[in-house]
């Protein structure tokens, strides 16, 4: 479904991805690890034309992403989460919502009615809030709107950075229980995630970054490629 190859991206003089390449199947979650500041989000803000590289190709569903605008890159069926989950002030629960249907403009307003009941069943919280100002949520159920806004838009390939940082114990749970319920629906998502061991369980497969490139990758279930996942980040 996604494919990078060879990706090079800088921001000024800085060359923050050095020939990256990896790839995400149909119905697939996977993780993409690594410390603070080698990469990661610029990986996913790559995939959503939010940065452009300067060298190597990004391939969604076959097609190649060069040259397409992040708008475009949204209504093909690409979907980011934000680390920052950039909630609209000023906007209801609803409103930010209603934002979300910007990747799909060809819906019409009974498809709109029937997707937002969607949502709102999966996310219960949500309907209790919605005529809320987004900002004032708390930390969690800001990243359930996050979440919730770009499912709106019938995404074929999910991006979510970081999404249990900071949050509570029981609210990370609760965030972990939807990116599994959305992989067994067939969702594909490529997720960065400082909690490994947590990502781990939810992940198909795995990419470790170093220093602007891939370091390490293979099968989450896999006693030998785990082990040497653990042992690179515990360095």
């Amino acid at each position: 479904m996604l494919e990078l190859k060879d990706i090079n991206t800088y921001y000024g003089l800085s060359h923050i991805l050095q020939g990256v390449s990896l790839s995400v199947n149909q119905g697939e979650v996977v993780g993409l690890f690594g410390r603070n500041g080698v990469g990661k989000t610029t990986v996913m803000k790559t995939v959503a034309g939010w940065v452009k590289p300067t060298a190597g190709e990004v391939l969604f569903e076959g097609q190649s992403l060069t040259g397409k605008t992040a708008d475009q890159i949204s209504r093909m069926g690409i979907g980011l989460v934000p680390e920052d989950r950039r909630i609209f002030p000023g906007l209801t629960v609803e409103e930010n919502l209603n934002l979300g249907f910007l990747q799909s403009p060809g819906m019409g307003s009974a498809e709109k009615r029937i997707k937002l009941d969607g949502i709102y069943h999966r996310f219960p919280r949500l309907v209790e809030r919605r005529k809320q100002m987004g900002t004032t949520l708390s930390g969690g159920e800001q990243q359930m709107l996050a979440i919730a806004r770009v499912l709106t838009g019938k995404p074929r390939l999910l991006l979510i950075d970081e999404p249990t940082e900071g949050l509570a114990p029981l609210i990370v749970q609760e965030i972990v229980s939807l990116i599994q319920d959305l992989a067994k629906e067939g969702q594909a998502i490529l997720l960065v995630e400082q909690n490994i061991h947590l990502a781990l369980k939810i992940s198909q497969r795995f990419y470790l970054m170093e220093r602007g490139q891939i370091e390490l990758s293979g099968a989450s279930d896999d006693p030998t490629a785990k082990a040497s996942l653990l042992d690179e980040v515990s360095v």
